[in-house]
């Protein structure tokens, strides 16, 4: 049963961008960006169009960055050191159907929480939940209830301590479902399945097959995770128990997806293969997949919220490439952009990061102490940003509205 739980403080961050009406006396425009340096525990936080103006956060730990709250709320994930922190961005953004409010201020720290080897964030109907994986359980927070510096936490148990993850969809929860049998030595049993469950931890249907589950993201109606026999997806609007297995194509290479992101306005996910393709993912029509292989192995993807036919996808020889989502065509390439960052090695070497800032990429070059801008009307650099240290994992947030 859900228990709970107080604790202090965290960090992270998002992109968000927003139209508005044309009244120019009113209108404000801030991009934020939040990076992570590779080996440090701190956190920078830039102004975008002011790279000068700046704000530096000490944490405990290197951190992966996440965003919730439309972009109003970062949190630092920082696995190793047992800790989570959150942070205001200083960028809020509301919605009032024909146009949008904004209000700016200084990025400030909320607290932070603590727990057993934090993992996977994932940011849904209005909480955050952070699946703890040695602790057998994820921290549920309301997204609304951190801002006010609430940082209550209800604890939702999953089967066995894992690494895996739990989405809130408001009257149910997904979880991922790891194997019980016994594990040898400190390792985590495997996933094998995922399932639903009301928020009393009682599951709703069955345990889903789902082999090496890894990877997880929204997009439409859709709730989606990576297994070995293809990817799994949830239908949110078919109750709790919805869920079909979309099988690899035949004629694919042996592997499998373990990491997806979701269009935001569009019903489509781009995912992993092997280690020299990715995949568009339909999930409402067979044969649900399309394979593009590249050029070189990659290195990081991810898909424009502006223009959802685009994705962008770095690749080791330093080159950044742009894939159209509707004809799963590579339609353009920026050739080394960077040094080339090889795959080779251990999988926490530093390597570029991406994200998007309206008609902007931005891309980390962790070797070169800056980050990458990129206009992505005439995919040409802007500038280049100098950052102290190894700059690593980055968010965005901010858009354009209106202030008051």
């Amino acid at each position: 049963m859900i228990q709970s739980k107080i604790s202090g403080m965290a960090y992270t961050g998002v992109l968000l961008a927003l139209t508005h009406p044309a009244l120019a006396e009113d209108e404000a425009t801030a991009w934020r960006l939040f990076v992570a340096d590779h080996t440090n525990p701190t956190v920078t936080a830039i102004d975008l169009d002011n790279p000068d103006q700046r704000w530096s956060f000490d944490l405990a730990g290197a951190a992966r960055l996440y965003s919730a709250a439309d972009g109003a709320l970062i949190v630092a994930v920082q696995s190793n050191d047992d800790k989570v922190d959150f942070f205001r961005s200083g960028v809020e953004l509301e919605a009032h159907g024909d146009h949008a409010d904004i209000e700016v201020s200084d990025p400030e720290p909320i607290g932070q929480v603590t727990g057993p080897r934090p993992g996977h964030v994932v940011t849904h109907s209005g909480a955050v939940a952070i699946a703890y994986d040695r602790g057998g359980y994820a921290g549920v927070f309301s997204e609304d209830a951190v801002l006010s510096g609430n940082l209550n936490e209800q604890q939702f148990p999953v089967n066995v301590a894992h690494h895996g993850f739990v989405a809130n969809l408001g009257d149910y929860l997904v979880a991922s479902v790891a194997s019980e049998e016994p594990v040898q030595g400190d390792g985590l049993p495997p996933r094998v399945g995922i399932a639903a469950y009301a928020p009393d931890g009682t599951r709703l249907g069955e345990v889903h097959t789902c082999t090496g589950l890894h990877g997880e993201a929204f997009s439409g109606v859709y709730l989606v995770a990576g297994c070995e026999e293809g990817v799994i997806a949830h239908d949110t609007t078919g109750g709790p128990d919805a869920f079909k297995m979309l099988p690899y194509p035949e004629d694919f290479p042996e592997d499998k997806t373990g990491q997806l992101v979701g269009a935001v306005a569009m019903q489509a996910f781009l995912g992993d293969y092997d280690r020299r393709s990715v995949v568009i993912l339909d999930p409402t029509e067979a044969p649900y997949f399309k394979r593009v292989e590249l050029p070189f192995r990659k290195v990081d993807f991810i898909l424009d919220p502006n223009k959802p036919q685009h994705g962008y996808i770095f690749t080791e020889d330093g080159s950044l490439h742009r894939l159209n989502m509707l004809t799963a065509e590579i339609e353009a390439s920026l050739t080394q952009l960077t040094q080339p960052y090889s795959m080779e090695g251990h999988w926490r070497d530093p390597r570029p990061r991406m994200t998007t800032a309206g008609e902007r990429l931005i891309l980390t070059d962790p070797l070169k102490a800056s980050v990458r801008v990129i206009d992505l009307e005439d995919f040409t650099e802007l500038e280049q940003i100098s950052v102290d240290g190894t700059p690593y994992n980055l968010v965005v947030v901010g858009g354009s509205g209106l202030m008051h």
